[in-house]
């Protein structure tokens, strides 16, 4: 098994960093190296992928060649394999916007470092085969996210990236707790093992307080509701590059670690896990949809957006069934790609803003100055609110399919309702943007940020919308394997 594909998306960005810092003073040569990292990383998280679809088997490798569980492990498989493409994905595509941004940060000698630490940190999180590297990987993500922030042009960044900071480090208290209840209790922090260990002794008086604790972790990690409050403020006060990337895939590190406690770490406990999910997913579609239509500024709408397309992936993790974790994947995946291209477009028109801002009242009809970026936006709303001929309509198709094939009527009545309102806040946003006229006292700016890399997503949406059956086969594959735990326990341990 070619195993160097396993640890090239991880090395390649640390590697592109390092470059990065010693070729600071030459800004150009910067660009084209962080590039030209997150590309290569790019084609070594889809070869991963390739390799696990067409052969069926994850791709292991064990650092130092210490076996596990004693060594550090590496693994690929169908759930961490589609999840580091997706979010690769908008990592490049946000250090491509970076390249046409006319932020003034993206020019600070550590911007572009920063950006691909942070690709280092998720990557390595989605791939590592325990949970103590989970927690140093996560821990290199929020450093550089925080860091990101603060720099921004906002004037608010800098307490935002306190909020985020201190936020999760409250929240990495907690997974150390959570690592620390679960070494005392079966001497291991190897996920594979540990599905062993658990599953042998289940009813262990420290396994429900490391649960709770993971529980906690993952729920912030994804700004899940009660854990929510932070996020706005700090997605909204982020770069767009950065923004586009924190409420796209950084967010979905939680609803990997949702999938993974349900179906290998703590099985016995799903039904439990999967309740709360189902209705913390219901309140967060609502809360999240009400937040959007209320709020005042295009970037803050869509952050709260974000709370309601994760309560939409959480009640198809909940409902549990392989149709459902599927459809949940396919959501994932496909709000990704909607989510950051929204944003980068929320970016550009505020760009071309006489003062740089999302706020409603100051891009109140900007937008007419660049139709084709309204073309962009509406097609991006479309398929954030489930419309046809877009990779939302496949997602909320495949996951009403999964709700009747569960008879969740309730929840199904209340995700369709979130939907409804997704639709509103979309529109009052684009009418306000582009429909009314701009006021006579303002002038736009004749240029701003650029639109290839939010074309590139929204036809990459409409393409998955057309054509949508190697991701919904490819999801279907992934929640079979997931069903199965002792692959991935055999693939780690052998025998």
């Amino acid at each position: 098994m070619k195993s160097w594909l396993v640890y090239l998306p991880i090395l390649l960005p640390l590697l592109g960093a390092a470059l990065g810092l010693l070729v600071r003073k030459y800004h150009r040569l910067q660009v084209g190296l962080t590039v030209v990292f997150i590309l290569a990383a790019l084609v070594c998280s889809l070869g991963m992928l390739y390799t696990v679809a067409t052969t069926g088997q994850p791709v292991v490798f064990q650092l130092g060649a210490w076996p596990a569980p004693a060594g550090i492990t590496l693994i690929g498989d169908y759930l961490s394999a589609l999840m580091v493409v997706m979010s690769q994905i908008v990592l490049a595509a946000g250090i491509l916007y970076a390249t046409g941004c006319r932020d003034k940060c993206v020019h600070y000698p550590a911007f572009y470092p920063l950006f691909l630490t942070l690709a280092t940190g998720l990557t390595g999180a989605l791939l590592t085969g325990d949970l103590f590297n989970l927690f140093v990987f996560a821990e290199l993500m929020v450093i550089s996210g925080a860091v990101l922030t603060a720099v921004s042009d906002d004037r608010f960044g800098v307490e935002a990236a306190y909020k985020y900071f201190y936020i999760s480090l409250l929240a990495s208290m907690f997974l150390l707790l959570g690592c620390g209840a679960l070494y005392a209790a079966y001497g291991t922090l190897n996920m594979a093992d540990l599905g062993v260990q658990i599953a042998a002794n289940p009813e262990h008086p420290l396994s429900g307080l490391a649960l709770v604790f993971l529980l906690a972790f993952f729920m912030v990690k994804s700004a899940v509701v009660p854990f929510h409050f932070w996020q706005p403020d700090f997605h909204t006060a982020a770069p767009t590059p950065v923004h586009a990337v924190l409420s796209s895939v950084v967010v979905k590190l939680g609803v990997y670690g949702f999938i993974r406690m349900t179906t290998l770490l703590f099985p016995t406990r799903a039904p439990e896990i999967n309740l709360l999910l189902v209705v913390l997913g219901c309140f967060g579609v609502l809360l999240g949809g009400l937040g959007a239509t209320g709020t005042y500024d295009a970037k803050r709408m869509l952050a709260y957006s974000t709370l309601g397309q994760i309560g939409f992936i959480l009640v198809g993790i909940g409902w549990g069934s392989p149709v459902a974790l599927a459809a949940a994947l396919v959501y994932a995946f496909n709000h990704s790609l909607i989510k950051s291209a929204m944003l980068m477009l929320a970016g550009a028109i505020a760009s071309r803003a006489p003062v740089k801002s999302a706020a409603f009242k100051v891009v109140v009809g900007v937008g007419k100055s660049s139709p084709y970026a309204g073309v962009l936006f509406f097609l991006g709303g479309i398929a954030l609110a489930g419309l046809p001929p877009t990779n939302g309509f496949i997602s909320k198709l495949v996951l009403f399919q999964s709700g009747l094939q569960a008879q969740a009527y309730i929840p199904l009545i209340v995700i369709a309702s979130a939907s409804i309102i997704t639709f509103i806040y979309i529109i009052r946003s684009f009418m306000k943007i582009w429909w009314e006229a701009l006021p006579i006292s303002k002038k736009t700016k004749p240029t701003g940020d650029l639109l290839i890399v939010p074309t590139i997503l929204i036809g990459l949406c409409l393409a998955l919308g057309v054509w949508a059956q190697p991701l919904v086969k490819l999801a279907q594959d992934t929640a079979a394997w997931l069903g199965q735990p002792m692959l991935y326990i055999q693939a780690v341990l052998g025998g």
